[in-house]
């Protein structure tokens, strides 16, 4: 097999979750465009059904959408049935559902602080990111142990690594008790993704599944200016990633290019960890 050919997904059958997000579209493109065939799994089916019809008309593959809500097992395993009625396979799971609240422009930004921090939005963030990608990976780990082989790919993120630089998120004028963070649990999420590709690796190696995780750094998203200057200054790049680049790191870990590797996390922040 040449080098390129290994690159190759063939016809493989790759669910991804949150699939209707900007990143869940983009590795579903990407799957695609490695010859794989994509299916959306979103909480929000006309978002998903968008979503594949797009990625189906750039690519020229068959792509499914489906409303799952990954927090329910029984959601998940009638969703997963569905999947191997249709397709007769599956191969490959991207946990890249997550919860990811934003602040609004001139709302109260004191939500997010960790005093405020409500339990309820806890449990909701905890529940998609983590208890998600756990019943996920139980059941479709599961089915791909018992056919001899596949690959998780868990999407953890820079703060998976590193712990938030809350100086970015500052607004000028209010008090140090009313500025806005990123919240508790994002951070919290994305390092129990790692944990989490650590200890699948090493359950189901002998069956064949291999488990890795990317950890991408922030993505141009129309952010104000004055934040993208606080965080390029931390970057040894000087910017944040292109929607796009982190497309062949996903064909890479779900294909076999990266046959001799699992539990390992691959980290494409533009050098921000290294400092």
């Amino acid at each position: 097999m040449s080098v390129l050919d290994r690159f190759s997904l063939k016809d493989k059958v790759a669910i991804i979750t949150g699939g209707g997000g900007l990143l869940g579209t983009k590795h579903g493109e990407a799957i695609a465009e490695a010859g794989g065939i994509p299916v959306l799994w979103d909480i929000n089916l006309d978002l998903a059904n968008e979503k594949a019809a797009a990625v189906a008309a750039a690519t020229g593959r068959p792509t499914l959408a489906q409303r799952v809500d990954i927090t329910d097992a029984a959601a998940i395993r009638a969703a997963f049935a569905e999947v191997l009625a249709k397709f007769g396979r599956c191969d490959i799971l991207v946990n890249n559902a997550a919860n990811d609240p934003k602040v609004a422009p001139g709302g109260d930004m004191a939500w997010s602080r960790l005093e405020n921090f409500a339990l309820s939005m806890w449990d909701k963030d905890m529940a998609v990111g983590v208890t998600g990608a756990f019943l996920c990976s139980q059941v479709i780990g599961t089915h791909l142990a018992a056919q001899g082989g596949g690959v998780i790919l868990n999407i953890s993120s820079d703060l998976g690594v590193i712990s938030p630089d809350q100086r970015l998120y500052r607004k000028p004028g209010l008090p140090d008790d009313q500025q806005p963070v990123k919240p508790v649990t994002y951070s919290v999420v994305k390092h129990a993704l790692i944990g989490l590709t650590k200890y699948l690796s090493t359950y189901w190696a002998v069956q064949g599944v291999r488990v890795n995780a990317l950890s991408p750094g922030g993505v141009y998203t129309n952010q104000p200016d004055d934040f993208l200057l606080r965080l390029t200054n931390l970057i040894p790049m000087g910017r944040m990633a292109d929607k796009d680049e982190y497309k062949a790191a996903v064909v890479f870990l779900c294909s076999d290019a990266s046959s001799y590797m699992t539990g390992q996390n691959v980290i494409m922040d533009g050098g921000r960890t290294v400092l």
